[in-house]
């Protein structure tokens, strides 16, 4: 099988958080071929040159290629490039699966919470995602998960069926 991990990959915490989950998915899947445009030095080395064009084509060949999209939606925005290869990837009609850590999922249960946000919309002890973006991921057979190792079970759950 083949796969896309799409993040975000020009600051330290985003690309090690990309090494790890690549590590991870290869060890729990050692026949996967897993794409991390990070890894791609001829459009990725930031020392040498690769155009728009280049790199578009580069990346949206491997997501063609792909039988599923691995994307990391964490950051006070999704990274712009991810909103555009979950898009992209939509289209083709394949599993996407989401990766979303923030903390501020927890405690959704929490009437305090609840009340102070009914009360003031400015007391939003909650996160915000682009509900076009979610749509997208829950309409395929992926999902969004809140943890690597849950992400990583089910990508693994996934690849062998």
């Amino acid at each position: 099988m083949k796969a896309y991990l799409a993040n975000g990959l020009f600051s330290m915490g985003d690309r090690i958080l990309n090494e790890l989950l690549a590590e991870k998915i290869r060890k729990s899947i050692p026949n996967i071929h897993l794409y991390v445009p990070q890894e791609n030095a001829a459009i990725n080395d930031k020392n040498s040159y690769a155009d728009s064009v280049t790199i578009a084509k580069a990346d949206m060949d491997k997501l063609k290629e792909s039988d599923f999209l691995i994307a990391v939606i964490d950051g006070v925005e999704i990274d712009s490039g991810v909103a555009a290869e979950i898009g992209a990837f939509y289209m083709l009609n394949r599993p996407i699966f989401a990766l979303y850590t923030d903390v501020r999922q927890q405690g959704r249960h929490n009437d305090k919470k609840i009340q102070a946000l009914i009360d003031d919309g400015t007391e939003n002890q909650f996160m915000y995602r682009n509900l076009f973006v979610v749509g997208l991921i829950k309409q395929t057979d992926g999902g969004i998960y809140s943890s690597v190792e849950e992400l990583v079970e089910a990508v693994e759950n996934y690849t062998t069926k």
